[in-house]
């Protein structure tokens, strides 16, 4: 049988969930015959077939996991693939202390220590010991502890797995989290001389790239392992999209060269690729810096994510009329709170500073 293992899909991506399989088993099918869908970094991808033949076996069912070289389609033929045998795992009789893992793949310092009726006790609730908070002496886990965090998720209903989307959002969090020195800065920008009906995220798209051109260290990747950033030229802004699955956050290309017309077109395009899980996963790479419109659902200010190579994000929130100064006088006027995080390893406070007032300039022009 010829074996055909799960391909690099990129982003140094281990795993795919399988969407939708194409293809069963005893299918003939043709080169590049699309074989399977599965989703990963935040898209659905196409896998089409290596070979031409009929389809001895299919290694995965829909909604399960494949990691990286393991099989995934096999095919009748006479080239055997040893990849493709999996031995019997031996199961170990002795009880040792269990380092927990911590969300993002982490291991967390310190073990889970617990006796073997203890651990006996979880396996049969379903509790994952890394979850439990030990009372015994010297952080022992009791039975109590299990039954307790049994009972409390008992109430809390069904665990669900965090899978495609979802999971490729926690990863790069957890990722964010664990390198970036985050820091940030507030302020508002005066839009009361906007006409009626402008185009908020496309006016925040125009003031990021005028920002970028007056400080361009924003518009920076920076690789800590080799203690470089790249200032780069062109503008490509990634744009947060809130989607019941999870977050989205494709790049919307050469901005600064692009007038307001053809910087909405490009935004619809995204917007839908995103709702129909079209979108390509190159697509969603390639951001040098990152918009957050999130006041268009709710709140003013926030602490948004940097993740790398990216050195800064621009949150927006809801706009209000709000009492402010205007020539020596109380006034009402309508106001865009933005927030801006930035890495501190890549970014000097100063340089935010100017990026933040180039943008609100920017703005407060109608």
């Amino acid at each position: 049988m010829k074996t055909f293992k799960l391909p690099d899909l990129g982003e140094g991506l281990q795993e795919a969930e399988i969407s939708e399989w194409h293809v069963k088993a005893g299918d003939v099918v043709e080169i590049d015959q699309p074989l399977v869908s599965v989703e990963t970094a935040k898209a659905v991808v196409e896998i089409p077939s290596p070979y031409a033949g009929r389809v001895e076996k299919l290694f995965a069912e829909a909604g399960g996991v494949v990691h990286l070289g393991e099989p995934l389609v096999g095919f009748e033929g006479e080239e055997a693939d040893a990849g493709t045998v999996v031995g019997e795992m031996a199961v170990g009789k002795e009880v040792v202390d269990e380092a927990p893992v911590e969300r993002g793949g982490n291991r967390a310092s310190g073990s889970v220590k617990a006796t073997p009726a203890v651990r006996a006790l979880a396996r049969r609730l379903n509790v994952e010991l890394s979850m439990v908070t030990p009372s015994g002496p010297d952080s022992l886990i009791l039975a109590s502890d299990v039954q307790r965090v049994a009972n409390i998720l008992k109430e809390a209903g069904p665990v669900e797995t965090v899978r495609g989307v979802r999971k490729a959002m926690a990863r790069n969090m957890a990722l964010a989290h664990a390198e970036v020195v985050p820091a940030s800065l507030y302020d508002d920008a005066d839009i009361h001389a906007w006409a009626r009906g402008t185009d908020t995220t496309i006016r925040l798209v125009q003031a990021i790239v005028a920002a970028c051109k007056a400080e361009p260290s924003m518009n920076v990747w920076y690789d800590s392992t080799a203690g470089t950033r790249v200032l780069v030229q062109r503008v490509d802004i990634a744009i947060a999209v809130d989607t019941p699955d999870g977050l989205f956050v494709p790049v919307l290309r050469n901005c600064d060269k692009r007038d307001a017309a053809d910087l909405r077109r490009g935004l619809d395009a995204m917007r839908h690729d995103v709702e129909n899980r079209k979108i390509p996963p190159e697509e969603l790479r390639g951001g040098t810096i990152t918009l957050s419109n999130f006041g268009m659902i709710g709140g003013r200010y926030a602490s948004p994510v940097v993740v790398p190579p990216t050195v800064a994000i621009v949150a927006a929130g809801r706009i209000a009329d709000r009492v402010v100064a205007h020539g020596g006088a109380p006034a009402v006027h309508r106001l865009l709170p933005l927030s801006i995080t930035f890495d501190h390893r890549a970014v000097t406070g100063g340089e935010a500073g100017r990026f933040l007032a180039a943008m609100i300039a920017d703005l407060e022009h109608a």
